[in-house]
């Protein structure tokens, strides 16, 4: 019951992070430091609490060492494809798939808005793949996203899911 009530925590922190997520000036200055204008121009485009976890997530990395831009990149792009249009409520849904088993998401689809929102959200990362690959992000930033990569890239994802987790 332990890690039940660890992940009802965990959720309960994602969305407070959520709802007071926030990008200060000064986070979005430093980004163009090491961007290129087109992935900013799609880091600008993901909703604030995309943002601020992608930045999060980054900031995670850092933490724990990691230097690599492909691997930082990732982790700052990895929810791009997600788009504007997923609303709390989707989320809580694909949390509660995850959880109670994706009939839940079959439930969610069901209702107004549901259908596509949960085909996005299943299909994110490689929608976010697409993405940054399109604003010049590489092969191996794509796969880091996709969570398939070569054996020699296994620290790296597991780096880059670990701190998505955490943050």
């Amino acid at each position: 019951m332990g890690s039940l009530a660890s992940w009802w925590a965990g959720k309960a922190r994602q969305l407070g992070r959520h709802v007071v997520a926030r990008v200060r000036p000064v986070e979005r200055a430093a980004l163009a430091e090491w961007l290129t204008p087109s992935q900013l121009a799609l880091f600008d485009g993901m909703p604030v609490a995309d943002r601020r976890h992608g930045l999060d997530v980054a900031a995670a990395l850092r933490a724990a060492g990691v230097t690599d831009q492909d691997v930082l990149l990732a982790g700052l792009l990895h929810d791009a494809g997600k788009g504007r249009s997923i609303r709390l409520w989707h989320r809580v849904a694909w949390s509660l798939g995850e959880l109670l088993g994706t009939w839940v998401h079959g439930v969610a689809a069901r209702l107004p808005g549901g259908d596509d929102a949960m085909a996005r959200l299943r299909d994110h990362a490689e929608r976010s793949a697409e993405l940054a690959q399109a604003v010049g992000a590489g092969e191996r930033v794509a796969a880091l996203i996709r969570g398939a990569v070569a054996d020699d890239d296994r620290g790296a994802l597991a780096a880059l899911r670990a701190a998505d987790e955490a943050s």
